[in-house]
C-alpha cells in the first residue's frame, strides 16, 4: 500500500512541475524585470488610484483583476469604477448595487458589454456583497461617435443633461501625445484628426468621473482598456493634470509568444505588466 502511496505522489508531484513550468502569465515591472504577485499587491496597496488595464477578452487579466479586488477591499476602504459603465447608466447600476434591482433589470436597463457575464459581473457582484461604490466612468458611446464624425465641435448642441455625462468642455486636448497619434498610423490616416478626439473624450471622461468619485484616504480601482493608460497617457494624463500629488499605479496587459523576457516594446508600458501567453484562450 505504501508503494502504491509513494507512486501516486510521484505523479502528483510531476504533474504540479509540469504546470510550474509552463505558466500562463508572468508578471513584469515596468523595466521588464520580473516581480512577485506579493510584492505587486504590497506596493498596490499603497496607492490613491489604480488604473487596470486589460485586453477585453483575456481571462487571465479578468482572473487577476478579481484577485487584486477580493485583496485590496480586505485592507482599504475601496471604489470601483470601469470603462465598461457609462456615465448615463450609474443610476440603475446603483440601484442594483442597492439589491433594489436585479441581475436580469440591470441587464435590460444598461448597456451591458456582450462578455458582462462572465467579465465584469464577479468585479460588480463583489461591489454588491461588501456594499462599495461601482462608478461608471465612460461617456455614452453616441458621443464619442459623434467626436468621431464633427469634433468636438459636435457636442455645442447637447443639452446641459447630455455634458453632464461628460468630462467638462472644453477639456485639455494634445494631439501630439504618442497614443494618439499612433492611433492615426494605425489606422493608416482613416478616420483623420477626429479619431484620437473619440479616444481623448473617453479618456477625459474616466479621469473626470474617477477624480469626482474619489475620496481622500480611499482606494478606487479603474478597470479599462489597456491603451487607455499604456505608456503612462491616455486616462493618466488627465488624472495628473487635475491632481499630480495622488499616488497612482498602472497595471497593463500584454500578450508574447515566449513569456519568460518582457519583449522591449512592451516595456515602459506601465508600474506592472501582465505577460500572458498568446496561446491562451479568450472569453470571446
Amino acid at each position: 500500500m505504501k508503494r502504491y502511496l509513494f507512486a501516486g505522489f510521484l505523479v502528483l508531484f510531476s504533474l504540479v512541475v509540469v504546470a510550474q513550468s509552463k505558466p500562463a502569465y508572468v508578471l513584469y515591472n515596468s523595466k521588464g524585470k520580473k516581480i512577485s504577485y506579493k510584492k505587486m499587491m504590497k506596493a498596490l496597496a499603497g496607492k490613491d488610484i489604480i488604473l487596470f488595464g486589460e485586453f477585453h477578452n483575456n481571462p487571465i487579466a479578468h482572473w487577476l483583476q478579481l484577485a487584486v479586488s477580493k485583496e485590496l477591499v480586505e485592507k482599504r476602504k475601496v471604489m470601483f469604477g470601469a470603462e465598461m459603465f457609462e456615465a448615463d447608466n450609474q443610476q440603475p447600476l446603483n440601484r442594483y448595487l442597492a439589491g433594489t434591482l436585479s441581475a436580469k433589470g440591470l441587464d435590460s436597463s444598461t448597456r451591458l458589454w456582450n462578455n458582462y457575464k462572465t467579465d465584469y459581473a464577479p468585479l460588480v457582484n463583489l461591489a454588491k456583497e461588501k456594499q462599495l461604490p461601482f462608478i461608471a466612468t465612460n461617456v455614452p458611446r453616441r458621443y464619442a461617435s459623434l467626436v468621431s464624425k464633427k469634433g468636438f465641435e459636435g457636442l455645442d448642441t447637447l443639452t446641459a443633461l447630455e455634458k453632464s455625462w461628460m468630462a467638462p468642455l472644453p477639456f485639455p486636448y494634445d494631439p501630439e501625445l504618442p497614443g494618439y497619434v499612433n492611433m492615426v498610423k494605425m489606422m493608416a490616416g482613416h478616420g483623420g484628426p477626429n479619431l484620437p478626439k473619440a479616444q481623448a473624450i473617453k479618456d477625459a471622461t474616466m479621469a473626470y468621473f474617477i477624480l469626482k468619485h474619489y475620496q481622500p484616504g480611499e482606494l478606487f480601482i479603474h478597470f479599462n482598456g489597456a491603451y487607455h493608460s499604456d505608456n503612462y497617457e491616455g486616462i493618466l494624463w488627465y488624472l495628473k493634470k487635475e491632481k499630480p500629488a495622488l499616488q497612482y499605479a498602472t497595471i497593463s496587459t500584454v500578450s508574447q509568444q515566449d513569456i519568460k523576457k518582457l519583449l522591449a516594446e512592451n516595456k515602459g508600458k506601465a508600474d506592472y505588466i501582465i505577460c500572458v501567453d498568446e496561446d491562451m484562450t479568450t472569453t470571446y
